[in-house]
């Protein structure tokens, strides 16, 4: 198809910009998707703005729909207790610094549903454990958002694996016809995030030990003294789960296994959410954990949590509307082919993206406009889709755990007491191994898969 050569370019740059400048994501996103119709379609440009979003919206009511019950099934564990109570059992074996760690870390693995969950919940119960162990606020930060967003990549019922899989649907990256499929067998070329969570037990046990100011920070909590000099001007904790109390863990354990199974079984993760809500309420009711009146409360509570989640995705598919109608990706590949091998565009993908991701913050952005650019450039290229779809999921594990102004960071910051200053300056000399692991293998893996 024509294309309009570098002028393709604009929306995509736009978006990076104003990005960089606001730290929010789906402004930059609309006003990119509107560069875009601007440049295509002149002076009628509104209309057709507004009919390329309907279009978008009516095309993807499925995804609406899986957010839509994501974010209910999220508050209602919440709500229930039972994501507390589990946390708060697994706390209990923990006895020493190192078991400590390793019990934060296993929870953050087995509360994969959701980053922000993950961090609120697993802090919560972790941190104060932390401090009878002198695990320093800085050290639990870090060990905890190690296991957010790298944990939720690399599970495909997670918000952002559902982001991902929708990406490939609508580019074609299907493997036995399925989307999902397709994110699984991503998962192993996901390395930043492999990297990244193998690392922590090894720091907990000492066996990779803490350099530059983590290691202050961890002298510093073996005198005694685990929280920051921010907590101690401030005396600031973290407030969130406040108002729940703690009930069995099988409230939480229950609905989430059957979802997962459901999810596994049909091969849809909508099928897999309707019916872990409706385990929710057959357990949640009887038990008189709430009323009826509460659940519906917090179902809709949970609904509109997701409402910038899939005000993202829309946007970001209105955007690849827009420059599909440009022809960005066919202009990116016919000038990317002569100089660019399938063999370097994993490893170069990743570092592209993963600088992106954390000078904007916009991690999910960063990935949905990523994705039908170099996706396509690789099958061009004759390389492996999924492993540019991995070095993209990477790069955005990778922007939440490393961009401290981002909304992960600074809940991790937020749960331990400690400023998002104190993250920056602790965590990310800890983050370059994991980084530096990953570039390695991405550019091995090029020249071998």
């Amino acid at each position: 198809m024509d294309t309009y050569g570098i002028i393709s370019l604009v929306p995509v740059l736009v978006v990076i910009v104003t990005a960089i400048i606001t730290k929010r994501t789906v402004e930059p996103l609309i006003i990119g998707a509107l560069v875009g119709y601007i440049l295509v379609y002149k002076g009628s440009f509104f209309t057709e703005f507004l009919n390329g979003f309907s279009t978008v919206v009516a095309e993807n009511a499925w995804f609406i729909l899986v957010f839509g019950f994501f974010g209910m099934v999220i508050v209602l564990l919440e709500k229930s207790g039972g994501a507390l109570g589990f946390a708060d059992w697994g706390a209990k074996i923990a006895k020493t610094q190192g078991m400590t760690i390793l019990i934060t870390w296993i929870l953050g693995i087995i509360v994969f549903i959701d980053d922000y969950l993950n961090n609120l919940g697993v802090g919560t119960a972790m941190r104060n454990i932390g401090d009878k162990n002198k695990v320093s606020r800085e050290l639990m930060a870090y060990t905890i958002n190690s296991t957010g967003a790298a944990v939720c990549v690399l599970v495909p019922m997670s918000s952002w694996a559902i982001l991902m899989i929708s990406q490939y649907e609508d580019l074609g990256v299907l493997v036995d016809g399925s989307s999902f499929t397709a994110y699984i067998h991503t998962l192993p070329f996901v390395f930043y995030a492999w990297a990244a969570i193998l690392i922590v037990p090894l720091i907990g046990f000492k066996i990779i030990p803490t350099w530059g100011p983590m290691r202050k920070a961890q002298q510093r909590a073996a005198g005694g003294d685990t929280c920051s000099p921010y907590y101690h001007e401030t005396h600031k904790e973290m407030e969130g789960y406040t108002d729940v109390k703690k009930s069995n863990p099988l409230y939480f354990i229950i609905p989430l296994v059957i979802l997962i199974v459901v999810t596994l079984v049909t091969n849809d993760i909508l099928v897999g959410m309707a019916v872990g809500f409706v385990v929710c309420f057959v357990l949640y009711i009887p038990s008189k954990l709430m009323t009826i009146g509460e659940f519906c409360d917090h179902s809709v509570e949970g609904f509109k949590s997701m409402v910038l989640v899939t005000a993202i995705v829309i946007s970001a598919f209105v955007l690849q509307a827009a420059n599909a109608e440009l022809g960005l990706t066919e202009y990116v590949i016919s000038v990317a082919e002569p100089v660019l091998s399938a063999n370097l565009l994993p490893v170069i993908s990743f570092i592209v993206c993963a600088f992106i991701a954390m000078c904007t913050g916009s991690f999910w952005g960063t990935m949905t406009i990523a994705s039908p650019i170099l996706i396509p450039l690789a099958i061009s290229l004759g390389g492996n889709p999924l492993l540019a779809g991995a070095a993209i999921v990477s790069a955005g594990a990778f922007g939440s755990h490393a961009c401290f102004y981002g909304d992960a960071a600074t809940l991790a910051s937020a749960v331990t007491g400690i400023s998002n200053a104190e993250y920056a300056k602790t965590a990310l000399p800890m983050i370059a191994l994991p980084t530096i692991i990953a570039i390695v293998l991405f550019t091995v893996a090029g020249f071998v898969w």
